[in-house]
Formats: structure tokens, sequence, C-alpha cells
């Protein structure tokens, strides 16, 4: 197997990643016979597409799929529904799919926990080795790669090749981490909340890395944080989750200055200001988020939306473009002139 280069199939107007209807329900299992109680519905109909060369953000607040999302990309969970396109390739297809081992090495995933993320058995150069030589690189070639790594993130492969992970700091165990994620060439990398454990100082210098290795391997991004300013400063476009299900997607900038959503709008505002004249006075959103084992029917938010109407919770608004920007997707009644919301096309 060829791990040095891989083929671009489709051209850079093919999406790298394409998402359709992606479903994930964890059962709940109670009584003395272990049966079936609940289901928890941690992703509920999900759509996106990756462009190639891009960074996808996606934020939201903690249970509303964004990790379970990127754990069914790469097949660490297998969904329940949907379809998930690598390049145009659908994962097992009889004509000409990509395997389960090829897609795990042309993605790979950097975890929020650098620790737990390393074999403590093994030194750094072989924990980056090791999948090298899985794939089947000779060990003096894998053994090279991981040294040339090594470097690329700043860690001196002489003092740091023969160490085990707990002689490491968090940021730089987090370098290896990234190290040994690019030691298979893949083409796109998903980034779980990985920097959220660091201190600030370093967190900006895994940032500053994570931009420096994307335009020299031509890598593509999906990157996954609650820190809304960190996903400003790395992404392209943003993909604002809510229980399970997007509630809008567009353009980093556009997104920002111009959220649709009221729950986009309410997280925007969330977000720690320097400035005293701009501190947030009063909580943004109200409540806590639904249980997700019984979520509110229609749109999920309308429990929690200070615009909610009836058409609200009987009816699923459909994630939609925008008529400023075909890119940018909201799912809100709101933006609809058709719903019947009283606001219907204040939003769009």
């Amino acid at each position: 197997m060829n791990i040095e280069t891989t083929e671009d199939l489709g051209g850079p107007a093919q999406p790298l990643l394409t998402v359709k209807n992606l479903v994930k329900h964890f059962p709940i299992r109670g009584g003395f016979l272990g049966r079936t109680t609940g289901l928890v519905q941690a992703v509920d109909g999900v759509d996106f597409d990756v462009a190639k060369g891009e960074t996808l953000g996606i934020v939201g607040e903690s249970g509303c799929g964004k990790s379970t999302t990127a754990r069914l990309l790469i097949r660490l969970i297998e969904p329940d529904s949907g379809e998930v396109l690598f390049d145009g390739q659908a994962l097992g297809a009889v004509d000409g799919g990509i395997t389960l081992t090829e897609l795990r090495r042309q993605v790979q995933m950097v975890f929020q926990d650098s620790f737990a993320s390393l074999n403590p058995r093994l030194t750094i150069e072989d924990s980056i080795a090791f999948g090298p030589k899985v794939h089947g690189l000779p060990d003096g070639k894998a053994r090279g790669r991981a040294r040339d790594l090594l470097g690329k993130v700043g860690l001196d492969p002489n003092l740091f090749g023969r160490r085990y992970p707990h002689e490491l700091s968090g940021g730089q165990r987090q370098r290896v981490n990234i190290a040994r994620a690019l030691a298979l060439a893949p083409r796109l990398v998903l980034l779980d909340e990985s920097v959220s454990a660091l201190d600030k100082s370093v967190e900006a210098q895994v940032l500053n890395l994570l931009q420096d290795l994307k335009s020299e391997f031509g890598l593509t991004y999906v990157f996954i944080s609650h820190d809304l300013n960190v996903v400003r400063y790395m992404a392209d476009r943003v993909m604002v989750m809510y229980l399970g299900r997007v509630a809008e997607i567009g353009p980093v900038e556009e997104l920002y200055d111009n959220p649709r959503h009221p729950y986009t709008r309410a997280l925007l505002s969330a977000m720690p200001s320097m400035d005293p004249d701009h501190r947030t006075q009063e909580a943004p959103i109200a409540g806590d988020p639904p249980n997700p084992i019984s979520p509110p029917s229609g749109c999920r938010f309308h429990t929690r939306c200070p615009f909610a109407e009836d058409v609200c919770g009987a009816k699923i608004p459909a994630l939609a473009s925008t008529a400023a920007d075909p890119g940018h997707r909201v799912a809100c009644h709101m933006a609809d002139a058709s719903s019947g919301h009283s606001k219907a096309g204040s939003a769009a």
C-alpha cells in the first residue's frame, strides 16, 4: 500500500467529504433483562460537506453531537443510517468504493486528551512510526518519517524521540499527536477539542502550528471546539449544532457578523469580551438544553427561543440557503417566507 501520495479523484470542485442525513441513536438499556428503554438521539439527520483545502469549524454546547459526528466520520462509531462520501467514494461500496483501512489512512483524528491518546509503553518515535509500519512502510523509513515529523511540529527528534509520554508536557504531547496523525500522509484531519486542555500561550503556539502544517501539507481540517474565538481564527466556514442537528452553517465572517439562527446569536453574544462596555448583562439563553432522549418536536431550540411560535413546535425547519448568500444555510422558520411564522423572512 502506497502511503506517500493519494490521487485527487474528483478535482478541486468535488468536496473532499460529503455527509448526507447522518443518524446515530444510542440505546439506553435497563431492567433485569437489559431491554432498551430509550434512545439518546446524539446525531439526528446531519448534512454538510467539506471542500478540499478548507477548515470547517463545528461549534455548539456540550452534548450537541459534535464529537459523535467526528467519530462517525472516521467510523470509530457505526452510524445507524446516512451516507458519508470521501472524495466521492462511499465506504465499502461494491463499485470503486473506499475500504475502511484506506479511509482511516486518509482521515486521521487528534483528540482532546493528549496523554490518553498515546501508548505509555511506547517511546515517542515508536508511537509516530507505528501507523506507517502497520500500513506497510519498512521500519527504517517509518522511523525516519517519525523523526522528520517531530522536527516539523517543533520537537527536536534527538531530544524527544526516545522519551515516553509521561516525560512530556501537555503541549508537547499534543504536538506528538499531531505528528502521529500526519505520519500516514492523510488528506483530512479531524481535530476534536485538540487545544482546549492547553493553557493560552501553548494553545496559540499549537494553533499557529496547525495553520502552518495545513499550508505545507495541503491538508483539510474539521475543527471542533467550544471556543468561538479559536474557531473564528481557524475556520473558513462554521457549522453550528444543537441537540444533534445543524442549526446554521456558513462562511466564518458572514456567520459571526450576521448570524441568522437565534441559537447562533445567543452563542455569539455569550463570547467573553475585553471591552467593559460589551459585557454580558444577562444570560443569552434561558434554561438548560432539553433531554436528548426525548427532544422537543419541531425545531429543537423552540423551548428556549424568544421568538418561538406554534409552527416552531409543530414542524422541523429545513436547512435552507439564505437569500443574501447561497452558501449560508439556516434551519429556522423565520428564514422561510412560507413557514407561517409572524417574523418569516426576517432571518433571511
